[in-house]
């Protein structure tokens, strides 16, 4: 495979990358055309034992961590300030797997580190976040151990439980009293009631970011109606629900419409 070939499907996707580490479209396309200029004078910079995208922003990160700079991001309002907080490697741990989509072992090896480091640094995105976002949150959960559980992760990333919801007649109750800035929910309530129908009626009258954490994916997977933009399947890993709850509170706007039942 010639190199055009290697790279240039990415090459896109890493312009966004850059743009969003660096706070400019201009600083983030010199960073990737400096990429570039570097691979013609020396194709070997590209590793040949990492799968294609992997090894492109491995060498990208090597060329951005080489220099000195801590840019600031301004992919929107919204985001700046947040972004902008995060200290340089959780910046870059944080972007790979939530804009990027890489998987954590795959972001690791794009990182050069060890998976258990790069734990390490989403869980620091993940409070550094929260020192910028932190919000209250309403958990809509009938297993009293799983509740627990939730209650305990969300609030070690320093967030705040206003209450948890056996019911969808206690879930609305709740947040008729006090609104959450973030809802974690379950599908199959207690008393045979919706976890679903709950969240909807919840988007019925002020938008939230809404996560789903259920043993029932299917039912919300089908490929025909709107489907949830962050949904976590029990068992779950606690880092991976970690990282959810950052980006879910980070890309707010992409998790408040109502899903189909």
């Amino acid at each position: 495979m010639n190199m055009k070939d290697r790279i240039g499907a990415h090459l896109p996707y890493l312009r966004r990358f850059a743009r969003a580490l660096s706070g400019s479209q201009q600083s983030g396309d010199a960073f990737v055309l400096a990429m570039l200029e570097c691979l013609v004078e020396d194709p070997t910079m590209l590793r040949g034992d990492l799968e294609n995208r992997t090894a492109i922003y491995n060498l990208f990160l090597r060329i951005w961590n080489s220099i000195s700079t801590n840019g600031t991001t301004e992919m929107s309002e919204d985001h700046v300030a947040t972004l902008a907080a995060l200290t340089p490697r959780s910046r870059q741990a944080f972007l790979l797997v939530t804009l990027e989509n890489f998987s954590e072992e795959e972001a690791a090896q794009v990182m050069d580190v060890e998976p258990s480091e790069f734990a390490e640094m989403i869980e620091e995105a993940g409070r550094e976040i929260a020192e910028q976002v932190a919000t209250d949150i309403l958990i809509i959960e009938d297993e009293p151990i799983i509740a627990m559980d939730l209650e305990a992760l969300t609030t070690e990333l320093g967030h705040t439980v206003i209450d948890i919801a056996r019911t969808q007649r206690e879930a609305l109750d709740i947040v008729a009293r006090r609104r959450p800035g973030l809802v974690l929910a379950d599908i199959q309530l207690a008393d045979g009631s919706s976890g679903l129908d709950a969240v909807n009626a919840i988007l019925e009258t002020f938008e939230v970011p809404v996560i789903f954490v259920t043993a029932y994916p299917e039912r919300l997977l089908t490929g025909t109606k709107p489907e949830p933009t962050y949904l976590v399947t029990k068992p779950f890993r606690p880092q991976n629900l970690k990282v959810i709850i950052s980006q879910a509170l980070f890309f707010k706007e992409r998790a408040t419409r109502k899903i189909a039942a």
